[in-house]
């Protein structure tokens, strides 16, 4: 009769099972999970890991559930009670979790409503506590003397936990009134950082120096706490100052002006465009006088190098302007200047020069006493990285001679973004139009890195070209073809429409240089200038 013993055990099991439930309505609940389930998979990608830890909780309070009904089956009803419950409790744990997900996550997330964590995390905790109370009042414990034991209990918790339930309360305010939010800039005492998370009890800040201040949420309450950056209706940006010193040889609208020109011709990296950085004269110090040079940043976490690329600025600048930056009135200097060391120092200084003007064309046919004599009315011209050089439609009567450095050549057409067209490098030479025939600037430079330049200025050319107005004629003929090159880089001219363009344009230019330079320009037989139809 084993057999039948076997098979009378196995329906009192399921007989057990069943009983079971129909009791915990486990159908009804299991059906009610998967759903909820499907509906996160589904509907929310990003919440799909979260799903693995009420899945988990769920078959834990399953198998616990089984172990108190086999419990029941095999007569040990007394260790069963335990079992249930806690299965009951996980099984309740498990459904909130997941229920949180479907509402805030799925639902509340295609609505493009995010409410504070800690509100999540108030619902949550509030349906925890209704699965507790849920599950001791089907026990049969009477809810109306725990709520009377809690009262007192409250009472002594909250006497003994004011500064944890200040975090608390304070946490839930900051959430609430949204003053300060997950990416915020702060600064609360000497603490400055990003607002990284907002918990019940602490705001964690992360600093530029790659640390983690957890600041207690009663802290925020009580101290005053500076939004860095945060204006109502306007961007994410934040003043920052740069301060330098300046000679009081020199007045202060020439080194603000020469500062501004060169802080706002072209854009800085992190630098806000509007309002444009400016520079303000501070004070009269004992040996020079203060200057705050005052720009927006827009990247918060980058203040440090942004602040070296507005000095980098101002360097250069003041450096062109030949404004040097002021020295200690205490400095000594105790190298020897005699004429012997001067001369030496020119000597070597005419030869770097002689150098730089061998490399251009137009000045080929110069002699060595001419040559001589424009190297040395030459000046150096400093630019920082980003700079332009040149802008395209200037005004400006000069030639650049690059000496240190790289730039790149943009040319744009009215109406349509500036393309790179090419670059240069130490010895090239660009501006010759504007020098010899005061033509507006073709295309703009930009210093694609801290750079150096010799300009040669109309004045600086004048008296040469006067003695010897020939050199218009070699010097027309090598324009001719450079700006035929850069029209071609333009428009993609071939070879035979670049020559024929040339040898066209090349009379024009030639009267053009005349007229600009004072010279005497020939009459043709019919009366007309040379050059002209």
């Amino acid at each position: 009769m084993p057999a039948l013993s076997e098979t009378l055990a196995a329906a009192t099991l399921l007989e057990h099972l069943q009983q079971a439930a129909e009791r915990e309505n486990a159908v009804l609940i299991t059906g009610l999970f998967g759903a909820l389930a499907l509906l996160v998979i589904l509907s929310a990608p990003r919440a799909r890991p979260s799903i693995l830890r009420p899945v988990g909780l769920a078959l834990l309070s399953a198998g616990l559930v089984l172990l108190s009904v086999l419990l029941d089956w095999a007569g040990l009803a007394s260790a069963t009670n335990p079992f249930l419950w806690a299965g009951l409790m996980l099984g309740g744990i498990a459904f909130v979790n997941l229920l949180a997900l479907a509402v805030f996550d799925t639902v509340l997330g295609h609505l493009h409503v995010h409410p504070p964590r800690i509100v999540r995390d108030l619902i949550v905790a509030g349906g925890y506590l209704a699965v507790g109370f849920h599950l001791l009042a089907r026990a049969g414990v009477s809810l109306s003397g725990i709520v009377t034991t809690s009262a007192v209990l409250t009472a002594i918790i909250g006497f003994s936990m004011q500064d944890t339930l200040g975090n608390i309360f304070g946490g839930l305010v900051v959430q609430m009134d949204r003053s300060i939010t997950v990416g915020d800039w702060i600064k609360v005492d000497q603490t400055t950082g990003r607002v990284s998370e907002i918990r019940w009890r602490h705001t964690a800040i992360e600093t530029r120096n790659w640390e983690t201040v957890i600041l207690p949420n009663s802290v925020l309450m009580k101290s005053p706490v500076t939004v860095l950056g945060r204006r109502t209706g306007q961007p994410l940006q934040w003043r920052r100052w740069v301060y330098f010193s300046v000679d009081f040889r020199f007045a202060p609208g020439e080194v603000i002006a020469a500062v501004e020109k060169a802080l706002q011709a072209e854009p800085i990296p992190g630098v806000a465009a509007e309002p444009p950085a400016n520079c303000v004269c501070l004070d009269f110090k004992d040996s020079s006088a203060l200057y705050g040079a005052r720009y927006w940043l827009t990247d918060l976490a980058q203040d440090d190098p942004t602040d070296s690329l507005i000095r980098n600025r101002i360097h250069h600048a003041l450096k062109r302007a030949g404004i040097p930056l002021s020295i200690p009135a205490a400095s000594l200097f105790v190298t020897e200047e005699n004429e012997s060391r001067k001369e030496l120092k020119r000597g070597h200084d005419l030869e770097q020069r002689l150098a730089a003007l061998a490399g251009v064309e137009l000045f080929h046919t110069l002699k060595d006493d001419e040559r001589r004599l424009l190297a040395e009315r030459m000046s150096r011209a400093p630019f920082a990285k980003g700079e332009a050089i040149t802008r395209q439609g200037a005004e400006a009567h000069w030639l650049y001679i690059l000496n240190r450095g790289s730039a790149e050549i943009l040319v744009g057409i009215e109406g349509t973004p500036r393309r790179a067209v090419s670059r240069l490098h130490a010895g090239d030479f660009f501006g010759e139009m504007s020098l010899m025939t005061g033509a507006p600037r073709a295309a703009t430079v930009i210093a694609l890195e801290d750079s150096e330049c010799y300009r040669i200025d109309k004045q600086a050319f004048q008296d040469i070209v006067h003695r010897r107005p020939e050199l218009a004629e070699h010097i027309s003929h090598v324009l001719a073809r450079r700006e035929t090159e850069l029209v071609a880089a333009r428009e993609g001219l071939d070879a035979e429409a670049r020559a024929s363009r040339a040898r066209n344009n090349q009379p024009d230019l030639l009267r053009r240089i005349r007229t600009f330079f004072g010279l005497k320009v020939p009459q043709t037989q019919d009366g007309a200038g040379e050059g002209r139809p």
